[in-house]
C-alpha cells in the first residue's frame, strides 16, 4: 500500500512538470511567433484592427495562465504525497518507540 501512494506521488509529481514544461515551451513559441492561434476574419471585421490584436494576446495569456496553474497543481500535489507519506512513516517510527519505551519503563 505504501509503495503504490508513493508511487502515485511521483506520477503526479513528474505530469505536473511535464505539464509545467509543456506550458513554458508553448509560451516561447507564442511569443517567437512561431506557433500561432487562429482567429477567425469574422471576429477581426467585428472588433475592428485595433481590437483583434488585444483579443489575441488575451487569449494567449489566458491559455497559458490556466496551463502553468494545472502544472503547478500537479507538482504541488505530487509533493505533498511524497513528503506526506514520508511523514506518516517517521509518526510511525516514534509511535512504535515510544510504545517499546513505555512498555520497558523507560
Amino acid at each position: 500500500m505504501v509503495d503504490t501512494v508513493r508511487l502515485s506521488g511521483f506520477v503526479v509529481l513528474f505530469v505536473g512538470v511535464a505539464v509545467l514544461l509543456f506550458t513554458f515551451y508553448n509560451a516561447y513559441l507564442l511569443l517567437n511567433e512561431i506557433l500561432e492561434i487562429e482567429v477567425s476574419q469574422d471576429l477581426m471585421s467585428l472588433f475592428g484592427e485595433a481590437l483583434a490584436p488585444l483579443i489575441v494576446y488575451s487569449i494567449r495569456a489566458l491559455y497559458l495562465g490556466i496551463m502553468g496553474w494545472v502544472g503547478s497543481i500537479l507538482t504541488r500535489r505530487g509533493v505533498q504525497t511524497i513528503t506526506s507519506e514520508r511523514r506518516e512513516g517517521e509518526e510511525r517510527v516514534t509511535a512504535r518507540l515510544e510504545e517499546e519505551a513505555g512498555k520497558s519503563g523507560i
